[in-house]
């Protein structure tokens, strides 16, 4: 390839400018530091039309996709709103089929998996997504198996990532793959990120159902054990990682949380449980393992202490069931009874 190794990044309208940036900045870093055969970077647009983010900003594209010729080392489909119009364009899934035929490796950030996924490139191969997506692309492509838990999967030479930021570990994984891991982490030092979150870390955190909590600690005690669904998480093992005794941690928790660092794990567990039941297709004893469960039936357990129905119940439930108590929040007009009341009588069940 002319020494260099040709990334070619397909962009359209409504994309997430960050999609772009992301990988594209974190590339340039690495030849600045000395990528060694260098990455030729490129925006592609159809016709070369400029792209409108959806924050508004123009995003000018130097290639027409139409006009690209292979051979590329990386072709990269970014995400956005804009994703469902473009998986219905059948003239951009053209092309993006014809390129990724030529190139090494197929990638997408977050939401880009939506038009790889029409484009046929997805097909019997398992996937990620942002987690909030994942539940239509597998409705939409029963043939592509769609877990949104990890931050990045890859399954062949096609590479898919979860939501916006992801796109930074999937291209600093890229990068550690290209050129070892000495320039992956000055990559990372110089975005002051970190080298780099582990790519089956759970992408479902605790954060995303209620408010970070104001203590530094407890904050950042809550983001390792999102991260860590399937390790050590008792008391004492947080206790140690934080540097405190056990009981400090207990009175912590119970005042910037309103529970124990147990029921908050417990929480934190059951809920990205239930984010993968509803969206991933694994069975639960899978699910289990993944979130930190000794076995199906604790899951299955959870799932009724915490939402009042079964893990099979709730992958039929049109939405997410609301939690029954979780502590720490309110459900406003509701005590424990009259939510698990209302849900079995939504379902019909007596």
């Amino acid at each position: 390839m002319d020494g260099q190794r040709r990334v070619l990044i397909v962009a359209y309208d409504n994309a997430q400018i960050l999609d772009i940036a992301c990988p594209s900045s974190a590339l340039d870093i690495a030849n600045r530091y000395g990528a060694a055969p260098p990455y030729a970077i490129e925006l592609a647009t159809l016709g070369r039309r400029a792209a409108r983010s959806s924050a508004g900003i123009m995003v000018g594209a130097g290639q027409d996709l139409r006009t690209v010729t292979g051979p590329l080392d990386t072709l990269i489909v970014v995400g956005g709103v804009g994703c469902e119009d473009a998986a219905a364009d059948e003239p951009l899934l053209r092309q993006v089929r014809r390129l990724a035929a030529r190139s090494r490796r197929v990638a997408s950030v977050c939401t880009g998996a939506y038009v790889l996924a029409a484009a046929g490139l997805l097909d019997h191969r398992r996937v990620t997504t942002h987690w909030g997506w994942g539940e239509r692309l597998a409705e939409r492509h029963p043939a592509v198996a769609v877990d949104v838990s990890p931050l990045c999967i890859r399954d062949g030479n096609v590479y898919t990532s979860a939501g916006v930021t992801s796109a930074l570990d999937l291209t600093l994984s890229l990068i550690e793959d290209d050129h070892g891991p000495t320039l992956a982490r000055a990559v990372a030092r110089e975005l002051v990120t970190p080298l780099h979150r582990a790519a089956d870390q759970a992408q479902i955190s605790v954060f995303l159902a209620a408010p970070p909590p104001q203590d530094r600690l407890v904050r950042d005690l809550m983001a390792y054990v999102s991260g860590h669904l399937s390790e050590d998480l008792a008391p004492a093992a947080l206790a140690r990682r934080a540097g405190i005794s056990t009981r400090h941690l207990t009175r912590l928790f119970t005042a910037h949380l309103g529970t124990t660092p147990a029921r908050a794990v417990r929480v934190a567990r059951t809920e990205a449980a239930a984010q993968l039941a509803r969206s991933s297709g694994l069975p639960l004893a899978a699910i289990a393992r993944r979130c930190g469960f000794g076995s199906a039936q604790t899951l299955r357990q959870a799932f009724l202490d915490h939402y009042g129905v079964t893990g099979d119940t709730m992958r039929r439930m049109p939405d997410m069931p609301r939690p029954l108590a979780v502590p720490g929040r309110q459900t406003p007009g509701h005590d424990r009874q009259h939510a698990h009341s209302a849900q079995h009588a939504a379902l019909d069940v007596p």
